[in-house]
């Protein structure tokens, strides 16, 4: 039976797959409809960015402390509470959008809420995969969700003309929450034998120490979390800066632009359909290793694009290469994390990922402000060659 065929037998991944496309879909709708809310409310581009950054702060600041939540309760019973959060939220921003009582506080509030609360639902949701999926799957359980959230973010663009096309936004709200109480129903079909998660014995700080201490012990797990704040970092970089060089530079249109960019989808859908035949042909450390070296390749063929062609190419590549990475990454932490510190390992190493984002994306701003893009992409690039030799050098390139 093929790893394919299994992983669609599995009851549980299932469920968890049905429920996840759910959650995921209403995200996208209320992270469009927010900040589209707030520009009608107040026509101001910095209320519009302050909502992303509010949207894009639990992720980073809370997601180590959530994990220990996690860890300490029923995985079932807290994904039910995340879910039943941003839907009560979701309907409480509609009643109040139709009867005039919101303000553009309760928008900062609700996107900050909501966002905390689906990171706390995927935090579970990790832990609950690693349980009921078995190990040799675990690559194809994740690849099968790497390959439907792409599918979703291809869909941003039409989402966005959906909404638009109500006659008062907010409605976008109302079908949101309505999709969050099919997700909440569908949860309930999960099996309980998750229920039996050791209640909490310890204090929140002494389970949140062992998290820490279980991380720096899993050494190949730690390097990995290190490097990954460079590679995101240099990710951060390359995507920052991909729209205003096929603005400015190419002088690509608005649809234009659309196309080109749902070629990134088109590269993460196939490196979804690839990466389990690789993880069975060839060593983790080896597989992980090249997408290091290959995405700085695509960097540097941004840095060189003229035309549309070669810009699809690079975009190509890279979602397909950082799909694939991707992938490893988050298979490698579920097979070396014990199920009672899943969530704590999840949420430490997901903040520990993103410490390197802002600043680099903040940074490639001015240098292209001063010398242009094509300097930022070379960056990016070196910046991968030089992640990619320390790479080598550690014991990470044997790993099986």
């Amino acid at each position: 039976m093929s790893a394919v065929q299994s992983i669609w037998r599995n009851r549980p991944f299932l469920i968890l797959f049905s429920t996840s496309a759910l959650v995921s879909a209403g995200a996208k709708v209320y992270e469009l409809t927010l900040p589209l809310m707030l520009y009608e409310m107040t026509r101001s581009p910095v209320t519009m960015a302050t909502m992303r950054t509010i949207e894009f702060l639990p992720n980073l600041l809370l997601a180590m402390f959530i994990g220990v939540w996690v860890d300490r309760f029923s995985k079932k019973r807290w994904s039910q509470w995340m879910v039943f959060g941003q839907m009560l939220l979701l309907f409480m921003l509609y009643a109040m959008v139709e009867t005039g009582a919101a303000e553009v506080i309760h928008f900062y509030m609700a996107g900050f809420l909501l966002m905390t609360f689906n990171y706390g639902f995927h935090n579970a949701r990790m832990s609950i995969i690693k349980e009921v999926v078995p190990k040799e799957l675990l690559t194809s359980a994740n690849a099968r969700f790497s390959f439907m959230y792409t599918i979703i973010e291809i869909m941003g663009p039409a989402i966005s003309g959906f909404i638009l096309l109500f006659a008062s936004l907010h409605n976008g709200f109302l079908i949101t929450g309505t999709a969050y109480f099919l997700a909440l129903c569908a949860i309930s079909f999960l099996e309980k034998k998750e229920e039996s998660a050791p209640s909490a014995k310890e204090s929140f700080w002494t389970e949140f120490a062992a998290g820490w201490r279980e991380l720096l012990r899993n050494r190949p797990l730690w390097q990995i979390t290190v490097l990954v704040i460079f590679l995101n970092a240099t990710s951060g970089m390359f995507d920052a800066m991909i729209v205003y060089f096929a603005k400015d530079h190419l002088r690509l249109d608005n649809s234009q632009l659309g196309l080109v960019l749902s070629v990134i989808g088109a590269g993460g859908l196939v490196g979804s359909s690839l990466v389990v035949y690789l993880r069975k042909k060839f060593p983790t450390g080896r597989l992980l290793g090249t997408t290091i070296l290959l995405l700085g390749v695509s960097y540097a063929l941004m840095a060189l694009a003229q035309n549309i062609w070669l810009m699809c190419l690079a975009l190509f590549l890279t979602g397909m290469i950082g799909t694939i990475e991707n992938i490893c990454i988050w298979t490698f932490r579920q097979e070396t994390t014990p199920l009672s510190m899943m969530g704590r390992i999840t949420g430490i190493t997901g903040s520990i990922f993103k410490l390197g984002m802002v600043f680099s994306i903040y940074l490639s701003g001015w240098v292209t402000e001063w010398m242009g893009p094509g300097i930022v992409f070379t960056a990016a690039a070196v910046g991968n060659l030089i992640i990619f030799l320390v790479y080598r050098q550690l014991s990470l390139w044997r790993l099986a």
